[in-house]
């Protein structure tokens, strides 16, 4: 990962510095760290790794809760001056198009991890390597991961970044989503209680 550019972002949230970071085979799609403006690496860092999600990011879908879980990460952020690192993989890593195929198999009765298995996909294609190479680029040794999925803490388990705790992030299911919420919890482990 390449250190890119940086700019002060006041927020809504809090004060943080926005960073980019780039690959070299894909530099139009920069992955992102919001550093508060107070961060201090001396001591634990509450961090949120959170993958893109246009869909509940921007359009605040109700078909899942990742516009929720980033507002409310935001706020717990700037409360602990912690660090999101917002990682350019929508859709589990799938992308926008299949995103959307993935819908509408959703629509046909299919779960979330079905659909993706349809469209030739493993139920989740995310990597989080680009996390801790920015943690560490940021000199981050210790932290607090806010976080329901239990694949983004077994992440570290090799790496130079030692997790101290796993910080829960409850969102309550709407009618829409519920079936997604289950499907999280029973097939793939998410954890909807402190560890």
């Amino acid at each position: 990962m390449i250190r890119k550019e940086n700019a002060k972002l006041p927020t809504k949230y809090g004060n943080f510095i926005i960073q980019a970071y780039i690959r070299k085979d894909n530099a139009e799609m920069p992955h992102l760290a919001l550093l508060h403006s107070e961060l201090d690496i001396t001591k634990p860092v509450v961090i949120r790794i959170h993958s893109e999600c246009l869909t509940g990011d921007l359009f605040g879908s109700l078909r899942c809760d990742c516009g929720e879980q980033l507002d409310k990460s935001l706020e717990i952020l700037n409360n602990n001056q912690g660090v999101l690192i917002y990682l350019r993989q929508e859709g589990r890593g799938i992308g926008i198009l299949n995103k959307l195929r993935a819908y509408n198999h959703q629509d046909e009765g299919m779960n979330t991890i079905e659909a993706n298995e349809a469209l030739g996909f493993m139920p989740d294609e995310r990597n989080y390597s680009v996390a801790i190479n920015i943690l560490e680029d940021l000199n981050i040794k210790q932290i607090k991961l806010l976080t329901n999925n239990p694949d983004k803490v077994n992440a570290f388990e090799n790496s130079s970044i030692t997790v101290l705790e796993r910080l829960p992030l409850f969102i309550r299911p709407n009618k829409t989503n519920q079936a997604y919420f289950d499907t999280k919890e029973s097939e793939m482990g998410h954890i909807f209680k402190k560890s």
